[in-house]
C-alpha cells in the first residue's frame, strides 16, 4: 500500500512539473492563450496545490502579454482604416472579452494580479462595422452582374447571416445572390429513333430530383420559364430503339439412368432361395434402366437503345461534351417438359419442369425495362460532369 501511494505521489508531482515546463515552452513561443488555458485548468483542479503559485504567475504574465499584443494590433488596424479590417477588429475585441470570461471565475478562489476591462461597447460597435462591411461588400459583388461575382456576394451575405441574422434586407439579398449565381440548365429529350418512348420513361428520365445531384448552384428545368436566362443545356438524344422479334427455340434431350427398383431373392441353379451362414434368405438389390425425353423451350426477346447525352453552352451555341448513352435489355424465359419416366431426369431437369411459358412483354414494356439501365447511366454522367 505504501509503495502504491508513493508511486501515485511521484506521478502527480511529475505531471505537475511537466505542466509547468509546458507553460514555460508556450510562453517562450508566444502561445499566450495556450498558457492561459493550461493554467486555468490546473488552477481550477487544484487552486492551492504545490505549483498553483507558478501557474498563477504564468497566467498573469501570459494575460498581460496577449492583451498588450491585441491592443497594439487593434491600434494598427484602426490607423490603417481599411474596410476589410473590420473583421479582424471585431474578432480581436471578442477574444479580449472571452479571455476575461474564461479567467473571471478563478478570481474568487485564487489571488490574481489582473486588470479587467469592459469591452462590451467596443464589441457592439465593431460588430456593427463588420456587419455593414459584409453587406456593402456583398452588394458591390452582386451589382457586377456576373454569375461568379454573385456567388462571392452570397458568401459575404452568408457570413453576415451568421453574424447578425436580422440585418435589414439581408434575406432578399441572399435570394437575389443565389438566383444570379445559379446556372440554369435546360434539359430536353429528343427521340430520333422512330419508335415510341413510353411517357412514364420520359417522366422518369427528366425527373432530376431522383439523381441525387445536390448542386446548390445548378438548377435543371425541363420546361422553359419566363425571366430565366439558361446558361447551359443538356440534350438526351435517343437515336435508335431496336426491338428483336419474339423467338421460341426448342431442344430435346434423351435421359437414361440405371436406378434401384426394389430387391429380389438369390436362387440356386435349382430355383431354390439361397441361404446365408445363419440360415437367412439371401436378397440383392434389383436395378432397372429408365428413360425420358426432355424438351427445353427458350423464349427470348431483346431491345437495344442507343443515343447520347450532349452538354451545351447556350450562350455561345457550342457543344461542351458528348457522352454515349445506350444499353441492351434481354427478356429470357426457359422451361422444360418431359415424356417418359421422371426418375430418369437430372436435378437441372427437375428444376426447369417447374417453370412454364411466360407471355412475351410488349415492345413498350421492353423499352421501359431498358430505361432503368439508361437512368443509372444518365445518373453517372450527371454526377461526374459539372458545369463549373
Amino acid at each position: 500500500m505504501r509503495a502504491t501511494i508513493t508511486l501515485l505521489f511521484m506521478a502527480l508531482l511529475l505531471g505537475s512539473c511537466n505542466s509547468v515546463k509546458r507553460n514555460q515552452k508556450f510562453l517562450a513561443q508566444g502561445d499566450y492563450d495556450q498558457v492561459i488555458e493550461l493554467a486555468v485548468r490546473k488552477l481550477q483542479k487544484d487552486p492551492h496545490g504545490k505549483n498553483s503559485g507558478a501557474h498563477a504567475s504564468f497566467l498573469e504574465e501570459a494575460f498581460a502579454r496577449v492583451v498588450e499584443e491585441d491592443k497594439r494590433r487593434l491600434n494598427f488596424l484602426k490607423q490603417e482604416n481599411h474596410p476589410s479590417n473590420t473583421r479582424e477588429i471585431y474578432y480581436l475585441y471578442c477574444d479580449l472579452g472571452k479571455r476575461q470570461e474564461l479567467i473571471r471565475p478563478l478570481t474568487s478562489i485564487v489571488n490574481l494580479n489582473l486588470q479587467f476591462e469592459d469591452y462590451s461597447k467596443q464589441i457592439i460597435a465593431s460588430k456593427k462595422n463588420f456587419a455593414d462591411y459584409l453587406f456593402a461588400e456583398g452588394t458591390q459583388y452582386l451589382n457586377r452582374n456576373t454569375i461568379l461575382d454573385a456567388r462571392e456576394a452570397y458568401a459575404y451575405y452568408s457570413d453576415l447571416k451568421s453574424l447578425q441574422p436580422d440585418y435589414l434586407g439581408l434575406d432578399q439579398k441572399l435570394n437575389d445572390a443565389h438566383f444570379k449565381g445559379t446556372d440554369f440548365v435546360f434539359v430536353e429529350l429528343n427521340n430520333h429513333s422512330g419508335q415510341i418512348i413510353p411517357f412514364r420513361l420520359e417522366q422518369e428520365l427528366l425527373d432530376f430530383n431522383t439523381y441525387g445531384l445536390d448542386d446548390f448552384w445548378t438548377e435543371y428545368h425541363t420546361r422553359r420559364e419566363n425571366g430565366i436566362q439558361y446558361n447551359y443545356g443538356i440534350d438526351l438524344n435517343f437515336k435508335e430503339i431496336n426491338v428483336s422479334p419474339e423467338r421460341v427455340s426448342e431442344k430435346e434431350f434423351l435421359r437414361k439412368k440405371t436406378i434401384k427398383d426394389g430387391w429380389e431373392y438369390v436362387l440356386d441353379r435349382y430355383g431354390n432361395v439361397m441361404k446365408d451362414s445363419l440360415g437367412n434368405d439371401i436378397k440383392v438389390d434389383k436395378f432397372i434402366t429408365v428413360t425420358a425425353a426432355v424438351t427445353y423451350t427458350e423464349q427470348t426477346k431483346a431491345v437495344q437503345v442507343g443515343g447520347d447525352v450532349v452538354y451545351l453552352e447556350l450562350d455561345r451555341n457550342r457543344i461542351i461534351n458528348r457522352h454515349p448513352l445506350g444499353t441492351e435489355f434481354i427478356f429470357e424465359n426457359i422451361f422444360a417438359r418431359f415424356r417418359g419416366d421422371e426418375r430418369a431426369l437430372t436435378e437441372e431437369d427437375l428444376q426447369f419442369i417447374k417453370y412454364d411459358f411466360f407471355p412475351f412483354p410488349s415492345n413498350q414494356q421492353m423499352v421501359l425495362d431498358a430505361g432503368q439501365e439508361i437512368k443509372e447511366r444518365l445518373k453517372e454522367i450527371l454526377q461526374n460532369n459539372k458545369f463549373r
